[in-house]
């Protein structure tokens, strides 16, 4: 069964690792029938500052904040791709959580699922594909997973994203070419079962 797939490189830099796995995991995707759109957050144009502090009076969202929501929409499964910097995600891509993540938008305050706001992305699925210098065991044990914790839970699964998975490859500052070789297969693997 083929799905449309929305890749969304949160890595600001013109080349990283995060975007060579997103064009391999499109390319393996496209190549088992799937529909892909990628977007990289270094070409999108948007003030990631969300200003007021409330949702009472928001910033009117710009073009591609807009054109984001609609691929959401579109999707119906996600793969997001990031480096992990000081325990969270880079600025830019925080600021397009903070921005387009709205109430009306992508979850309802007006219809409760106890005592959360409902989910409006329902029935879609989401990869995270991390990549960090922290050892998974010290990510796992002594930061315990936090990253990993509010990605799935506070932001995919909170809009809808459910289950969200995460493959996370370590000591990627300085990797080998063997090791990036190794990691590449995966994400292609990913890619060919739009998992």
């Amino acid at each position: 069964m083929t799905k449309r797939i929305l890749i969304l490189n949160g890595h600001p830099a013109e080349t990283s690792l995060s975007k060579t796995f997103a064009s391999e995991y499109a390319a393996a995707a496209k190549k088992a029938g799937h529909q892909v759109k990628i977007v990289n957050i270094r070409d999108m144009d948007f003030d990631s500052d969300f200003g007021f502090g409330g949702y009472r009076e928001t910033k009117p969202l710009e073009a591609d904040l807009e054109t984001l929501l609609s691929d959401f929409e579109w999707s119906e499964h996600l793969v997001l791709l990031s480096p992990m910097w000081w325990g969270g995600v880079p600025a830019k891509l925080k600021g397009l959580f903070d921005r387009a993540l709205l109430p009306g938008r992508t979850f309802d305050t007006h219809n409760k699922r106890g005592a959360f706001p409902a989910p409006m992305l329902e029935g879609r699925t989401a990869r995270v594909i991390l990549t960090s210098d922290t050892l998974d065991w010290f990510f796992k044990w002594i930061y315990r997973g936090a990253l990993w914790v509010q990605l799935k839970h506070q932001i995919l699964g909170f809009i809808g994203f459910k289950p969200a998975k995460l493959t996370h490859f370590v000591n990627a500052s300085h990797p080998s070419k063997e090791r990036v070789e190794k990691w590449t297969k995966t994400v292609r693997s990913l890619g060919l079962s739009a998992s």
